[in-house]
């Protein structure tokens, strides 16, 4: 066999491989379509189902609580507030704020976060857009294979996409291999999942296509930055949040840098997918709420927030490992402020980071905005039709690895500094808590909060770095592999 004959064969399977998956996603719960078992673990709706259609390990509460009443009746309220309000959009911006930082009522999110993102003028300007690309991708989409795979194990514990093939799972995947073709620069990150994947649990499959497009491609939100090739914006966010830290959080900086916790370890769901799985749902949707009305300055805010609320906790903990299983585990499962309590303390540290100026990271490169017109096919390359991975590194990958090794390198510099944190004129930002919140916070740590000793004197060779992060990056050359962790 001929390499052009060889290489016809491969397009050839691709195409095949291709068509059988969108097959499998077209015939959806029809009972001819087969699904193995292992795709769909049986499971008990009733009792441990919260409103959010998310399943629980164990049984919830058979009855509601007082304060739970008292919610309920509070957000039956706000729903009266919001319909009204709704009936007459825009609304005054100071009004809008105030309820949006209040929470919008779970089911009125739908038609606030699709006014919020201007969907229906979107889907009025684009009229059959997203079904010629839909069908495009049927056709060359080179992200089935990968797209498939993600849609299987997104929010596998959530009604709406537990089961193989549900209306949720073919609508994302469909949502995102049109999106796919629309946007070829960027293809497809696995991070886009994720938050196509909320974004389906409150709107229609093309509705979502259209919000999902406008979170990428806006500069108020401007995600193609973090989802491209070379994450340029990752990398700017990070250092900005490095840059808040040293500034107002210096002996958690210092620590995080003696125990070589680089920054990228942990805030990638964070900025990625704006803190879903890193926080209690409920939590994440008020701040995506938040996101949607004000911007990507909220993640940067958010960030602060989680560290400053639970910095006691995290200077107990003595190594990288215990650092990172809390604040990607153990704040997922009890964050240990209700919602109410952290979103007042986000807009505390919002507003205290634009005191400083501090709140808006430094502008953005031409690089974190498509280049190309989006919708125009750009036919793939061979390379990529036939799913063949590169064995090396593009420019764009080996500056991430070099931008990695630089920031650690400065953070060992840095945490020799003289400037006491308790003396910095930027070390404080005063938030109010519940009286309890220290106990409930503690428990999450998992140790005692017996006092510590005065701070500890460090060296240059106490402090060697690692590099973990950048051996990480060196060993997988794809950029899907970030958002594994």
């Amino acid at each position: 066999m001929t390499d052009g004959e060889q290489q016809e064969a491969l397009v050839k399977r691709a195409e095949d491989e291709r068509e059988g998956i969108f097959r499998r996603y077209e015939l959806g719960l029809d009972p001819t379509n087969k699904v193995d078992s292992w795709e769909n673990p049986t499971f008990e709706i009733y009792h441990i189902t919260d409103k959010y259609g998310f399943m629980h390990d164990s049984r919830l509460p058979e009855t509601r609580d007082a304060q739970e009443v008292h919610r309920t009746k509070i957000e039956v309220e706000r729903v009266k507030k919001w319909v009204k309000m709704l009936e007459t959009w825009p609304p005054p911006p100071d009004k809008l704020h105030k309820r949006i930082y209040k929470g919008i009522p779970d089911r009125m999110r739908w038609p606030a976060w699709l006014r919020l993102l201007n969907v229906e003028q979107s889907i009025e300007n684009n009229k059959n857009v997203y079904n010629r690309m839909l069908t495009l991708a049927k056709k060359y989409s080179t992200e089935t294979r990968q797209i498939d795979a993600d849609v299987n194990r997104q929010f596998r514990d959530n009604l709406a996409y537990r089961e193989r093939y549900s209306v949720k799972q073919c609508s994302l995947f469909n949502v995102l291999n049109a999106y796919s073709i629309y946007n070829s620069e960027l293809g497809y990150c696995q991070g886009m999942a994720c938050v196509a994947g909320v974004l389906l649990l409150y709107m229609q499959e093309e509705q979502a296509f259209w919000a999902l497009n406008t979170l990428i491609t806006d500069q108020k939100y401007g995600m193609h930055g973090l989802f491209i090739e070379g994450f340029p914006k990752l990398t700017r966010f990070i250092d900005h949040h490095d840059r808040i830290l040293s500034k107002i959080m210096r002996k958690l900086h210092k620590h995080f840098t003696k125990h070589n916790v680089d920054a990228l370890l942990y805030a990638i769901k964070w900025f990625f997918v704006v803190f879903v799985e890193r926080v209690p749902f409920s939590l994440s949707l008020r701040v995506w709420d938040i996101f949607l009305l004000d911007g990507d300055k909220v993640i940067l805010s958010m960030a602060i927030t989680i560290l400053y609320l639970h910095k006691d906790e995290l200077l107990h903990l003595k190594d990288m490992d215990a650092i990172i299983e809390y604040l990607q585990v153990k704040l997922h499962k009890n964050f240990g402020y209700n919602d109410d309590d952290a979103i007042q303390a986000l807009e505390r540290v919002m507003k205290k980071l634009k005191d400083l100026k501090l709140d808006v990271p430094p502008p953005a490169k031409s690089n974190e905005f498509p280049t190309r017109t989006l919708g125009d096919f750009v036919e793939a390359d061979m390379e990529k039709k036939i799913g063949r991975r590169r064995n090396d590194y593009t420019d764009t990958e080996k500056q991430v690895i070099t931008d990695v090794i630089s920031r650690q390198e400065q953070n060992a510099i840095e945490v020799q500094s003289t400037v006491s944190y308790e003396t910095s004129e930027c070390a404080t930002v005063t938030l109010t808590v519940p009286e309890d919140s220290h106990s409930i916070r503690s428990s999450l740590a998992g140790t005692s909060v017996a006092s510590h000793g005065s701070s500890e004197t460090m060296s240059l060779e106490d402090n060697n770095i690692h590099l973990k992060t950048a051996n990480m990056l060196q060993n997988t050359p794809q950029r899907e592999m970030l958002l594994g962790t």
